[in-house]
C-alpha cells in the first residue's frame, strides 16, 4: 500500500537519503512513488503499516506518516480516489473515536473553508464522537500550495493528499542532544540534528562499530551511540578528547545522556600517522571482514579556514633534526604537544577516502562532511576510490560556499573494477598536493578569503 511521508521543512537534500538508510537499518522494502524538494510530501510504498513506523521511528527529518487514501490536483478527484481504493476500510472505524485536521503548506484556508472541506468526507459516515484530543484515529487533508499563494491570492492546492495518521517521526531528540545544554563543546561542534541525521544516513544501529578520526568533543559518536552502537575516535589534539577535566570532558558527555555503554574509546592521532589496522586492498573475493573492523566511518575534518591543516610530523627534519628524538622523550608527558607539518586539503579527502576503503567491512559506510564553493567553477569535486561507492550527496547551502555530506558504501572485493584502480593512480594529481603555504596546499581556503571570486 502507499503511505504519505510529512518532512520537515529543512535540509531538503538530506530527507530521502534518510529514509532509504533507515529502510537499510529495519530491512524494509522501500519504494519511493513520488517526491520533490519543493515539497515536504512523499508517497512510498511500503509492505505494512507496520513497517511505515518502524520505518519513521527514529527518523530526525519526517514529521508524520500517513496511510494514504486517495490524493489529487482537486477535492473531486481526492473523493473518488477514497471511494475506489477504501471503502473497505471505513467499516474499521465506524465506531471509534475520530478527529479531521487541514493541513496547509505554503496556504491557508478560513475557518469556513475547513469546515467545508471536513464535511465533503461525510459520505465515510463515521459514527463514532469527535475528540479533539488523543482521538482514537486521526484523519488528515493535507494541501500543497505554490508558493507565495496567500498574496498573490491564489484561489487552490496545486495537490492534495488525504491520509490516516499513523506515527510520528523523532523530530524531539535533537532537544535532548542540543548543544546549547551540553557539558563541553568546542567552536566547531557538529549541530545536534546534523549529526543525528548523519548517524542515520551511516547506518548507526546496535551491534555496529563506529569510528571518527577528527573526534572534537565527540557530537558524532555522541549521536551514533544514541542510537546504540559502539564508537571510537582520535583526534590530533588530545586537549579536545581530555577537555578540561571534571564535567567538561568528552567522556561527561557520553554521562550526561546515559549512553557510557556506547563510549568504547578515544586516543591520540591523526589520519596520516594512525595505530589503527588497515587491511591490504585487492581485489580478490574474501569475507568482506577480514583486517576490517569498522561499520561506519562518521567524521567532519577540518576545513583549514581558521588555521592550515597539519597533520602529526616535521616540516623540515633537515632544519630541525632534534625534534623527534626530543618528542621521543616526552611523548608520555602530559602537556607534550607533538610537532606538526602542514597538510593538503585535497590529499586529505584522498587519505579519508583510502583509510576507509581500508577498515571498513564490506557494505560499510563513511559519511563525512567537506566545504565547497557555490560557484561551478571554484566547486571542489566529489573525491572518488574504486573501493568505495557513492550513496549520496547532500548539501547544507550558505551564502558564497556550502559544506556536503558525502556518503560511500565500501564495495566487496570481487566486486571492483581493476580498471578503475588503475585510473584512480594515473589521475593522482600531484601539484594540487604541492605547495607550502595554508593557501597553496588548500584551494578551499584560499578562495574562502578572496570572497570566492573568479
Amino acid at each position: 500500500m502507499d503511505y504519505l511521508i510529512r518532512f520537515s521543512q529543512s535540509h531538503e537534500t538530506f530527507r530521502l537519503p534518510e529514509i532509504q538508510a533507515l529502510a537499510v537499518i529495519e530491512g524494509i522494502d522501500l519504494k519511493v512513488v513520488s517526491y520533490s524538494l519543493d515539497s515536504p510530501f512523499c508517497v512510498v510504498h511500503l509492505p505494512s503499516e507496520d513497517a511505515a513506523r518502524k520505518l519513521i521511528r527514529r527518523s530526525i527529518l519526517v514529521q508524520t506518516v500517513h496511510e494514504l487514501w486517495g490524493s489529487g490536483s482537486t477535492i473531486d478527484s481526492v473523493h473518488s480516489a477514497v471511494r475506489e481504493k477504501t471503502s473497505h476500510l471505513w467499516s474499521q472505524y465506524l465506531t471509534c473515536s475520530f478527529k479531521f485536521t487541514i493541513d496547509s503548506y505554503q496556504g491557508s484556508r478560513t475557518s469556513e473553508q475547513k469546515i467545508d472541506l471536513i464535511n465533503s468526507f461525510k459520505y465515510l459516515s463515521f459514527e463514532g464522537p469527535i475528540k479533539m484530543k488523543n482521538p482514537d484515529q486521526e484523519f488528515i487533508l493535507f494541501e500543497d500550495w505554490p508558493w507565495n499563494s496567500t498574496p498573490l491570492g491564489i484561489p487552490d492546492p496545486k495537490h492534495y493528499y488525504f491520509g490516516r495518521h499513523l506515527a510520528m517521526g523523532a523530530r524531539d531528540l535533537p532537544k535532548k542532544l542540543d548543544l546549547k545544554k551540553r557539558r563541553y563543546i568546542s567552536t566547531t561542534s557538529m549541530d545536534a540534528e546534523l549529526a543525528l541525521i548523519t548517524a542515520n544516513i551511516a547506518l548507526a544501529a546496535p551491534g555496529k562499530i563506529m569510528y571518527d578520526p577528527f573526534v572534537g568533543t565527540g557530537s558524532f559518536p555522541i549521536a551514533c551511540a544514541q542510537f546504540g552502537a559502539l564508537t571510537f575516535g582520535s583526534d590530533i589534539d588530545g586537549r579536545s578528547i581530555r577537555g578540561e577535566g571534571g564535567k567538561k570532558t568528552l567522556r561527561s558527555n557520553f554521562e550526561q545522556y546515559g549512553l557510557l555503554d556506547g563510549l568504547g574509546g578515544m586516543f591520540t592521532a591523526d589520519l596520516t600517522n594512525s595505530p589503527i589496522r588497515r587491511a591490504s586492498l585487492n581485489t580478490d573475493s574474501d569475507d568482506g571482514v577480514k583486517g576490517r573492523l569498522f561499520d561506519a566511518i562518521v567524521c567532519d575534518p577540518p576545513y583549514g579556514v581558521r588555521e592550515g591543516l597539519k597533520v602529526l610530523g616535521v616540516k623540515d627534519p633537515e632544519k630541525c633534526p632534534w625534534v623527534i628524538p626530543k618528542g621521543k622523550e616526552m611523548y608520555k608527558q602530559p602537556d607534550f604537544i607533538p610537532p606538526r607539518k602542514p597538510y593538503s586539503f585535497l590529499a586529505m579527502l584522498d587519505d579519508i577516502l583510502q583509510f576507509a576503503a581500508q577498515t571498513l567491512v564490506d557494505d560499510g559506510r563513511l559519511s563525512f562532511w567537506t566545504p565547497t564553493a557555490n560557484d561551478e567553477d571554484q566547486e571542489i569535486p566529489v573525491p572518488t576510490h574504486p573501493y568505495l561507492e557513492i550513496v549520496a550527496v547532500c548539501t547544507q547551502v550558505f551564502n558564497k560556499w556550502s559544506r556536503r555530506l558525502i556518503t560511500y558504501r565500501r564495495i566487496p572485493n570481487s566486486q571492483v573494477d581493476p580498471e578503475a584502480i588503475k585510473a584512480l593512480e594515473r589521475m593522482k594529481d600531484e601539484q594540487a598536493r604541492s605547495g607550502k603555504t595554508a593557501d597553496e596546499l588548500n584551494p578551499f581556503r584560499r578562495a574562502y578569503f578572496q570572497g570566492f571570486e573568479n
